[in-house]
């Protein structure tokens, strides 16, 4: 039994692919997607995170999208609850990121308004470490 995550590639690498990538990491999340602030009891912009998008029908696993004070996509969030890992549930993740992955960390939480369950943050950063540490 496979018990991995497993993320879509994002595409290649050429001049085209980089211009979209960029124009649409400048824009807020579209569609279905709500602020948390306005879904929970949660801040509208959370130190460390940004400004958290999800579409409410995803939750808890999402994905949620964070932007920074500039609007701009910083990472790509799941919240993956402790017991589906356990059950060693196999969770297809079929939606990729809008734009490249420059690292990936992952944490535990006991939970928080939105996703009370214990679960782990598989956090997809669009930007660097520095930029990343930078979301205050």
């Amino acid at each position: 039994m496979s018990h991995a995550l497993a993320f879509p590639s994002t595409g290649g690498n050429s001049v085209n692919w980089a211009s979209r990538v960029l124009s649409a990491a400048a824009r807020t999340a579209g569609g279905d997607y709500k602020r948390v602030s306005e879904l929970v009891h949660f801040p509208d912009y959370y130190p460390g995170l940004g400004r958290l998008y999800v579409q409410p029908k995803t939750l808890p696993l999402g994905p949620f999208r964070a932007y920074d004070r500039q609007g701009v996509l910083v990472s790509t969030i799941y919240m993956v609850p402790l017991k589906d890992l356990d059950a060693h549930k196999m969770m297809e993740i079929t939606e990729g990121t809008p734009v490249p992955v420059n690292h990936v960390d992952i944490h535990y939480t006991s939970g928080h308004p939105g996703v009370e369950e214990p679960h782990y943050h598989v956090i997809l950063w669009h930007v660097s470490p520095e930029h990343a540490a930078s979301l205050q």
